[in-house]
């Protein structure tokens, strides 16, 4: 049994919005809030970056035409006690997907988590 950090991203749709800090602000609250509501504080909650594919400048993931935006967020969890990675990941998904129904979940990152890194998020039990 491995215990380990899963980092999922996800694209957010915001709408009556005018600025991507709007955008953002509609995004992080829409996720907070639905990530409460299931009882998954543990979750951390960022806005993603995107790179430049000219300059390889990295800016935020917000997006806004006609009063609608998309931002891209990563969510954070820890797992325990799961099998393997890729278990990790189904619990990852299962987890946070509960939450934000509909919202498609792609894994960023997996990695083993380390001693210093706390104890505080989901443990599978059979």
């Amino acid at each position: 049994m491995g215990d380990y950090v899963v980092v999922l991203e996800a694209p957010i749709i915001v709408r009556d919005v005018e600025t991507s800090e709007d955008a953002i602000n509609v995004a992080v609250s829409k996720v907070a809030k639905a990530l409460n509501k299931e009882k998954l504080d543990f979750v951390r909650v960022e806005i993603g970056y995107s790179q430049c594919p000219v300059c390889g400048a990295h800016f935020e993931s917000a997006f806004v035409i006609g009063s609608v935006g998309l931002v891209g967020m990563y969510l954070t969890i820890k797992v325990y006690n799961a099998q393997t990675i890729e278990h990790a990941e189904r619990i990852a998904k299962a987890v946070i997907g509960k939450a934000l129904k509909k919202v498609p979940l792609k894994v960023y990152e997996i990695r083993e988590l380390t001693e210093e890194e706390g104890k505080n998020g989901v443990e599978y039990t059979e």
